[in-house]
Order: C-alpha cells, then sequence, then structure tokens
C-alpha cells in the first residue's frame, strides 16, 4: 500500500444557505473559502445542497446547475486564486428531467466537476432526486480523499468501502435538522473510529426554506475524536490531517481489516421456561 504525505490541512466550513439563489450562496462560499485559505488549508468542504438550496419547494430540474454554470465564476476564482480545492453541495442537471444531489469539486485551476452522486437518497429527497450509482475519491497532494454526503455517513458499509479502496479521509456534506444532533455526532465520529480515518463533516446552518438546520461541522481524528466542532454559528474549523496516524490507528485497532466477509447463518435457541 502506498502512503499518504505526511501532512495535509483540510478546512470544513458551514452557513445559511438560502433556497434558489445561486449567486448569494456562491458569494458565501467565496468568503468561507477565503477564510480557510487563509489558514492554511488546502482542501475547504462546504455543506450539502449549499449553492442551490436545502429546500424542497425550491428543487426543480431548471434550479440544478450545470456544470458551466457562468454563477459560480467566482468560486471558480477563488478557488484558483487561493489555490485551493473545493468540494460543495449542490443540485446537478444530469437529463431534461433528471437531477442528482451532488458533490461539486473545484480544482486549484478553477475547473468544476461532479463527481459523486449521493447514494442514499432520504426523505423528499426520493421524490425528486436520481441516486448516485458508484463511489467516488479525489486524491489531493497524494491522499486519496472519499466522498459522501449526508445520510451516506450513516451506513458503515459506505465509509468501508472507501476505506478499502485506499481512503485516508472521508468527506461529508450535510444537512441535518435541529433535533437530529445526537445521531449527528455520532455517525460520523464512528465511521472515523470504525475505519481508523479522517471524517471531515460540514453541515449547513441556519434556516433554509421551511427547515432549520443544526450545524455541527466538525474535522473527526482517526480514533473518533473532534479535533474542533462548530455549533450553530457560520465559520470554519481548520485541522491537520497526518497519515501517520492513519497508519497508527488502523495498525492498533485494525477493526476495518479485521471485519468478516460473512457471518454464516444464525442460529435461534429456545431455552426452556
Amino acid at each position: 500500500m502506498t502512503h499518504a504525505p505526511r501532512g495535509l490541512r483540510l478546512a470544513a466550513a458551514q452557513a445559511a444557505s438560502v433556497p434558489g439563489d445561486v449567486a448569494a450562496n456562491v458569494a458565501t462560499a467565496v468568503s468561507l473559502v477565503g477564510a480557510a485559505a487563509d489558514q492554511g488549508a488546502r482542501v475547504v468542504v462546504l455543506p450539502e445542497l449549499f449553492l442551490t438550496g436545502y429546500d424542497e419547494a425550491a428543487w426543480t430540474h431548471d434550479a440544478s446547475l450545470s456544470l458551466d454554470d457562468e454563477r459560480l465564476v467566482p468560486l471558480c476564482d477563488a478557488a484558483a486564486s487561493r489555490e485551493v480545492v473545493v468540494v460543495v453541495g449542490a443540485a446537478v442537471r444530469r437529463a431534461l428531467d433528471e437531477s442528482t444531489l451532488s458533490v461539486l469539486v473545484v480544482d486549484p485551476v478553477g475547473e468544476v466537476t461532479a463527481p459523486y452522486d449521493k447514494q442514499h437518497l432520504s426523505g423528499p429527497e426520493r421524490d425528486f432526486f436520481v441516486p448516485g450509482d458508484h463511489g467516488a475519491t479525489i486524491v489531493v497532494d497524494g491522499w486519496d480523499l472519499a466522498l459522501g454526503v449526508c445520510y451516506d455517513g450513516c451506513f458503515p458499509e459506505h465509509a468501508l468501502a472507501a476505506t478499502a479502496g485506499g481512503a485516508s479521509a472521508y468527506l461529508v456534506p450535510a444537512a441535518y435538522y435541529v433535533g437530529a444532533e445526537h445521531r449527528r455526532d455520532v455517525y460520523y465520529a464512528a465511521r472515523a473510529l470504525d475505519n481508523g480515518i479522517y471524517v471531515a463533516f460540514a453541515g449547513l446552518t441556519g434556516t433554509c426554506g421551511a427547515g432549520s438546520f443544526s450545524g455541527g461541522t466538525a474535522v473527526y481524528d482517526p480514533e473518533g475524536r473532534p479535533v474542533r466542532r462548530l455549533g450553530l454559528e457560520p465559520g470554519v474549523v481548520v485541522a491537520d490531517l497526518d497519515a501517520d496516524e492513519v497508519a497508527r490507528v488502523q495498525r492498533e485497532h485494525p477493526m476495518a481489516a479485521d471485519r468478516r466477509d460473512s457471518l454464516g447463518p444464525r442460529t435461534r435457541v429456545e431455552l426452556a421456561g
């Protein structure tokens, strides 16, 4: 196995998003990217559907983004001028009547791709979006960074597949409603601990349409501890990822490697009363 370089500075950020106002959301994203770059971040992760808004009333195929949308230009310029990678959620139009709940990646020369579409859709998302059919990893400075979106991270096998493919970190744009904070904080810490990898969780905050979101943006270390976590306030958390720490935790706590492909049949024994 090829080891990643020793360090990568990564940021996860949160703010409120305005349903349907891509220009306003891009402007907010540019501000967050600048704040992260000022702290030396090489990669910046922003929340789920941040650019188009997490509000089902605003989900239309006409409102979904194309990858060459001119409204993305300020974000592309920010990524290029600051030499950072931006990972951010948006609805992406794939066909006349088909949209995906996607992760946009803006590279350090300002090129936009959408390499990952959310595979595990939740609630009303199923009525509008088409689920993704593959996992995805981006490589930045030798680091394999797996992509997920919100509900994906609730399924242990999603992060496990990424780790088995060589990922050392799992980047998860998300949007959790107020009231779900306990589950939010358990799931992504568990994915880090399960696999001995870093997890960057970027949570939507504020009000977006009819929903109020709980933020909770954090970067978890390979033992599932938050390096730093936000509450409801807009902001940025920054962490230095260390490949030696990933290797140490995976060596000392090899749960991902020790998982069995099958646990065999289950027997049921009825005991006398």
